[in-house]
């Protein structure tokens, strides 16, 4: 499961992963965060705050991942993975070579952190 918190005023999604992501779980971000990049033409990030990753339950949520990431990386000024599990190092280091938005890793218990940076990328 895959919960979303849009919080329009500051123009940032915040996704909870809760165990193995799944297929539906992007299209329901997809369902939750386009409508409002299609009214504001943005977003200024996406937080993705879980203590250890969780994987996908299949090849087909990982293709859904990938997809959800070429479709939105543009619309998006940062994201910032909250998590202590290595893939977030990983992903920093990776992602950044294949998406437009400013990509950082921080500490699962530095959310506020993120959310200053993400609100520091958005005035650049």
């Amino acid at each position: 499961m895959l919960s979303v918190k849009l919080n329009e005023e500051e123009a940032l999604a915040i996704l909870y992963p809760e165990g193995a992501l799944s297929k539906e779980d992007f299209e329901r971000v997809s369902e939750s965060i386009d409508p409002f990049i299609e009214k504001s033409g943005k977003l200024n990030g996406i937080l993705i705050v879980v203590e250890n990753f969780p994987g996908w339950d299949s090849f087909e949520a990982f293709s859904s991942h990938i997809k959800f990431v070429k479709e939105h990386h543009k619309k998006v000024k940062a994201v910032a993975f909250v998590t202590d599990s290595p893939l977030g190092s990983v992903s920093e280091h990776v992602a950044k070579h294949f998406v437009s938005a400013k990509i950082k890793h921080f500490a699962y218990l530095d959310f506020e952190g993120a959310k200053m940076w993400i609100a520091q990328e958005a005035k650049n």
